[in-house]
């Protein structure tokens, strides 16, 4: 089993985040890498930092033809270790995303929680960001501010009038101090998990190298996906929760209330 240690089970616990010693193998790292060129390629209208559930190959409302390869990564039982010890054995697997960069032009992603956009109830997620490439300061990699998730607040986000950011909402000034961000590099193949509450962000990437990373959002099965929620591009881009399909990957459905049904085609 990939097992957090001790030391960094405290460490997710009291920073929100953590970078375990487990990491992907470079085989695996290039078969992603070649997924994500292909669905890139197949979505051209798409920005590459706004693939939102990536893992599934039919469209559905949300737009989106992924690939299967990145549904196969998020049922990993190394992964899924990791995740039980920080949420719980019984996991479900509710949105995988890229946020792919590109070379000189990649967006910002403003501070943010993630749990402002997302209809889990209570609220409780835990997201393996995984790099696909080398994620480091120049090309905009993922940046957290240590602690903020200890209160399990979500503050007020004020919408941004802008068109060069993945997302378009951000945490209201005066809730943080952006002095103490820890800039998370990260090899291709290495990852970091954070809490939902944790507030982090990227700056857009300028280098001449791309940035992507895979977003694997695991809910606790004690928690409610709330499919009350229809389609609507809050966030900035199209998301549909009525229609999202959800996996149960570890363990039972506590609540005995998901869906796991919807969004699945007749054939799986």
């Amino acid at each position: 089993m990939a097992l957090l240690s001790p030391d960094e089970i405290e460490s997710y616990r009291g920073e929100g985040f953590v970078v375990p010693e487990f990491r992907l193998s470079s085989a695996v790292v290039g078969q992603l890498q070649e997924a994500l060129d292909s669905v890139i390629a197949a979505n051209p209208d798409t920005r590459p930092e706004q693939l939102v559930s990536i893992h599934t190959e039919s469209r559905g409302a949300e737009g989106v033809r992924g690939n299967e390869l990145f549904l196969d990564l998020a049922r990993n039982g190394e992964i899924l270790d990791l995740v039980a010890q920080l949420a719980g054995p019984d996991l479900i697997l509710w949105g995988c995303q890229a946020f792919c960069k590109p070379a000189g032009d990649g967006m910002e992603v403003p501070w943010h929680q993630d749990g402002h956009y997302w209809p889990i109830r209570p609220l409780a997620t835990c997201t393996v960001w995984v790099a696909i490439d080398d994620s480091v300061i120049e090309n905009g990699c993922l940046r957290v501010i240590p602690g903020s998730h200890r209160e399990h607040i979500l503050h007020s986000h004020l919408v941004e009038d802008r068109t060069d950011v993945v997302l378009n909402q951000r945490v209201e000034e005066g809730f943080f101090d952006e002095s103490t961000a820890v800039d998370v590099e990260l090899e291709a193949g290495q990852m970091s998990l954070h809490d939902v509450y944790l507030i982090h962000g990227s700056n857009p990437n300028r280098s001449p190298r791309r940035r992507a990373g895979l977003a694997i959002r695991y809910m606790p099965a004690t928690s409610l996906f709330d499919r009350d929620r229809s389609a609507d591009a809050s966030a900035g881009y199209m998301v549909d929760f009525s229609t999202r399909p959800i996996w149960l990957v570890r363990g039972e459905d506590r609540t005995g209330e998901n869906d796991f049904i919807a969004g699945h085609s007749e054939n799986e």
